[in-house]
């Protein structure tokens, strides 16, 4: 098994430059574009999206997962607006040459029973992958706190009822320590069927701190070792959130970014998982 590593850029700096420093250093040669120039990928306009195109092709950087921000707005918010996003997410996920987009489905409000909430969520998901599937795209749905898809049964729920091979899963071991949830234990065999890309962070179960891969209660270790079983060859993309996290993001700066990158080389290496 060879896993691709990728990581969110701009974990490393708003600036293009220091971020394509800091991958070559550790040798990764791909990036999820969630913002760049302190610019959501969402909000990019053309002129950026060229000057990013041409940037990465001479630094030979390829673009894993657009790491969109679609679904992340209430469940009562407007939903047309957030299909117009998906529709600009599509044209730059075509520009730069992938076809994966990071979704999330929807905030919910914190005490009513989520159930309630399913019918408009699956509706909502299904327009969007409705919408991916016209324009190429497979949507990875993102296991964030607070929305309706933050616990496995849930996440699951989703994918199997929408029914489209345009809306499959990320795994985010952290997310779901902060939610309670055993990332291996409880999570894993549930979602490995619609398994198409994984975000590398870690967290402790009793504060909810963010670790570097490893160092935590997100089962990351065995995770990766049932994947390398599993014969997943797909991409690992660094999260790494050791100096800010909040809700629409997380920061690291370049020392911390490349500490989380030595954590999980170390796990790679242990399990003897290549990688490139």
């Amino acid at each position: 098994m060879t896993v691709v590593l990728s990581g969110f850029a701009d974990e490393i700096s708003p600036d293009l430059d220091e971020q394509l420093t800091v991958l070559a250093a550790e040798s990764i040669s791909h990036l999820e574009l969630r913002s760049v120039w302190s610019t959501n990928v969402a909000d990019l306009n053309d002129a950026q999206v060229d000057r990013l195109r041409s940037e990465l092709e001479n630094a030979g950087v390829r673009v894993s997962a657009i790491g969109s921000p679609i679904g992340k707005i209430g469940i009562d918010a407007p939903f047309e607006p957030e299909l117009e996003r998906l529709r600009r997410v599509a044209d730059i996920a075509g520009a730069l040459g992938t076809s994966l987009v990071r979704v999330f489905s929807f905030f919910i409000p914190q005490g009513p029973d989520p159930r309630l909430f399913r019918t408009r969520v699956i509706d909502r998901m299904a327009a969007l992958a409705g919408l991916a599937a016209e324009r190429g795209l497979v949507l990875a749905h993102e296991n964030e706190k607070e929305i309706y898809g933050d616990r496995p049964e849930r996440c699951a729920d989703i994918i199997a009822t929408v029914g489209s091979p345009a809306l499959r899963a990320t795994f985010d071991a952290a997310n779901f320590v902060q939610c309670g949830v055993r990332p291996h234990s409880d999570a894993y065999e549930m979602l490995r069927p619609y398994l198409v890309y994984v975000q590398v962070k870690d967290a402790l179960a009793a504060t909810g701190e963010v670790v570097p891969a490893g160092h935590g209660d997100g089962e990351v270790r065995e995770t990766l070792g049932a994947l390398r079983d599993s014969g997943f060859g797909g991409y690992l993309s660094l999260e790494p959130h050791l100096v800010m996290a909040g809700r629409f993001g997380g920061f690291s700066g370049p020392d911390a970014f490349r500490l989380a990158c030595g954590a999980l080389k170390d796990l790679l290496a242990e399990l003897s998982v290549q990688w490139r």
